[in-house]
């Protein structure tokens, strides 16, 4: 992959990948078995685009803003189908598409963040300890409140694990995933932290309160 741009076997799913994410895969379709086969013999990524509403196989239509996926560990069954483990690389912009093959091939170009005017220190940790009372309150109504998080020390890599960890719509993941901006991104995701905090320290303080009162009912 030299050069600003270049080709990337293309895997539309219904899914939005985010760089630094894990994916497992079950790869069953004959064509992208055959691109799974050519990734793996060429140590070769492919490319997760999100697929867009009403598409139908043979005629994907999806958007055009992705992640690469590198293949970290593989599977392959007697009939010849996959199992995979993937992880997010780096985003790019589909440019054209080419047909040649039994699956999509795409002339990509790197599609990344520009820099941010000032610092994003400020906004690192606002967000950090946000997302870290977020998922200790979680942890918390899962029933294990001593798990601790790593959390990752560069802000646009926070910003992609924030995105991934986040319960929304995948629309929203798209939209996050096309910003140029880590601190929009950053922004953006501090205004659902704050939100989803306060409903998930709701529903902790709701379970202490049924908990208390089926104490006092067997007592």
């Amino acid at each position: 992959m030299s050069g600003d741009i270049y080709e990337l076997p293309l895997f539309p799913l219904n899914v939005v990948l985010f760089p630094g994410m894990i994916l497992p895969l079950h790869i069953f379709e004959p064509r992208y078995r055959q691109m799974t086969a050519f990734c793996l013999e060429q140590s070769h990524p492919f490319g997760v685009v999100r697929l867009q509403p009403g598409s139908q196989p043979g005629q994907e239509h999806y958007y055009t803003v992705g992640t690469t996926a590198s293949i970290i560990a593989a599977e392959r069954l007697r009939d010849g189908r996959y199992n995979i483990m993937t992880v997010g690389q780096a985003r790019f912009k589909v440019l054209e598409e080419r047909h040649e093959l039994p699956y999509l091939v795409g002339i990509v170009m790197p599609y990344e963040d520009v820099p941010d005017p000032g610092t994003l220190a400020g906004l690192y940790r606002h967000a950090s300890d946000l997302f870290r009372r977020y998922l200790k309150t979680l942890f918390a109504l899962a029933g294990k409140p001593h798990l601790t998080p790593n959390i990752p020390t560069n802000p646009e890599d926070l910003s992609y694990f924030i995105a991934y960890c986040l319960d929304m719509e995948d629309d929203c993941r798209q939209k996050l995933l096309e910003l140029t901006s880590t601190a929009t991104r950053l922004c953006q995701e501090i205004n659902v932290l704050r939100h989803e905090e306060q409903f998930l320290r709701h529903l902790l303080a709701s379970q202490h309160k049924q908990h208390g009162d089926d104490h006092a009912l067997l007592n």
